[in-house]
């Protein structure tokens, strides 16, 4: 394990596997490096994989008060660390923060992104507030988790903010989404890949929102090396 400091200063914890291209993995909210480690281990065959904690999470600090931008900050900092420019993996609602990285102009090649939960009517916005509120009550102790939560809730209100950039993002991109998922999910995907303009969309047959390494890792070395 190591540490990055972001530009606020806070550490930020990683591990750092293979040869080759950079590939930086950016897991969901609820997440720590150990969820990557899997896919990591996979795709460490041909990347140098940058495999991280997202701050207040695993083995990495945190700054109150929490900001998206502190987040992006994160990822441009482990870019500075691969050589100042790197592909990029997003999962879930890290897909989302890599989306609003490429939005703000960080040194990203390539960006892959896995299930990104965007919001794409305001019934979809409505139920997740108040999934977001059922889960504060529940875990108000828990200062990471709360943490997370502020994310998640951030992350909507940005929503259209993001909509009305994705058209300038030229980043090539992969939106891939697992064929078993919600069909809100599966909307919500081909909304992105739809909204950017160098993007293409895969849906993998029989996946879940979980991710599969043996399954995910082929389609993501593919699109890398291409």
């Amino acid at each position: 394990m190591r540490t990055v400091m972001s530009k606020d200063g806070t550490p930020i914890a990683f591990d750092q596997s293979g040869q080759g291209p950079a590939l930086i993995l950016v897991v969901g909210a609820f997440n720590d490096r150990s969820t990557g480690l899997p896919l990591a281990a996979v795709l460490s065959e041909h990347f140098t994989v940058f495999n991280y904690d997202r701050r207040g999470r695993g083995m990495s600090g945190d700054t109150a008060p929490y900001a998206i931008e502190r987040e992006i900050d994160d990822i441009d900092a482990l870019i500075t660390e691969a050589g100042g420019s790197a592909s990029v993996f997003g999962y879930s609602s890290g897909a989302i923060l890599v989306l609003m990285a490429a939005a703000r102009g960080l040194t990203i090649t390539k960006m892959a992104l896995y299930d990104p939960p965007f919001m794409v009517d305001a019934e979809s916005s409505r139920r997740f507030k108040d999934l977001v509120g059922q889960l504060a009550a529940l875990i108000a102790s828990d200062r990471r988790g709360e943490a997370a939560l502020v994310y998640e809730s951030t992350i909507l209100g940005d929503m259209p903010t993001l909509a009305e950039r994705m058209g300038s993002i030229p980043v090539s991109t992969l939106v891939i989404s697992g064929g078993e998922i919600q069909v809100r999910m599966l909307h919500a995907a081909q909304a992105v890949a739809d909204a950017l303009p160098n993007a293409d969309y895969r849906s993998l047959s029989g996946q879940t929102h979980d991710i599969n390494p043996e399954v995910v890792a082929p389609v993501l070395e593919e699109f890398f090396k291409g």
